[in-house]
């Protein structure tokens, strides 16, 4: 199928990526990125005609906790271990001069 890659794709990838490439870098960059659109191809030729679209090859289920509601912040055990705090708050070292 052999997909051939411009100079000029090669440039603007470069650009759009802040690349500088050398001559050399470039031309392995036009046969790599040929290479790639060959594979694209022949996947393009498989039937897949009974296959279900998936995002992941394993199921994947929902680990999130139930939202339980709850009326407390933690903001004592947030505190805890604070060197300083002053009422509900951390004291630290001024950074802005």
């Amino acid at each position: 199928m052999a997909n051939v890659i411009s100079d000029e794709t090669i440039e603007y990838v470069g650009i759009l990526a802040k690349l500088e490439l050398s001559d050399e870098e470039k031309e392995r960059a036009k046969k790599d990125m040929g290479e790639m659109l060959d594979y694209i191809d022949k996947l393009n030729e498989l039937d897949t005609t009974n296959v279900e679209p998936m995002s992941h090859v394993f199921p994947v289920h929902n680990v999130f906790r139930e939202d339980i509601v709850t009326h407390e912040d933690g903001h004592e055990d947030t505190l805890a271990n604070a060197p300083e705090r002053n009422g509900d708050s951390f004291v630290v070292p001024k950074t802005i001069v």
